[in-house]
């Protein structure tokens, strides 16, 4: 089990490179945004599954519910943000 847990966590690091080139590279802020909050709800999940390889499960339950709960009002107030003082849905000039 601990090498299923250990290939999973691997695995979703992976998939982790998505979500950030989507928060680098978004060619809007929304999409940056997402990427971010992405990546924050793929953290929680590792840290789980840190949890279980470390067979200390309850400390990280906690970690994760408090990453869980800054990263959603990171996104919230990023997103609240931007969508009065810049403009969330405005796209970038071409060039």
């Amino acid at each position: 089990m601990h090498t299923f847990f250990l290939t999973v966590g691997l695995y979703l690091c992976f998939l982790m490179l998505f979500s950030l080139y989507r928060a680098v590279f978004g060619p809007t802020v929304l999409d940056r945004l997402i990427g971010v909050n992405a990546i924050g709800s793929k953290t929680v999940v590792l840290l789980l599954i840190i949890g279980v390889l470390y067979e200390r499960v309850d400390m990280f339950v906690d970690i994760a519910l408090a990453y869980a709960m800054l990263n959603f009002i990171a996104v919230l107030a990023g997103s609240r943000y931007f969508q009065k003082r810049k403009g969330l849905y405005e796209e970038p000039p071409y060039k």
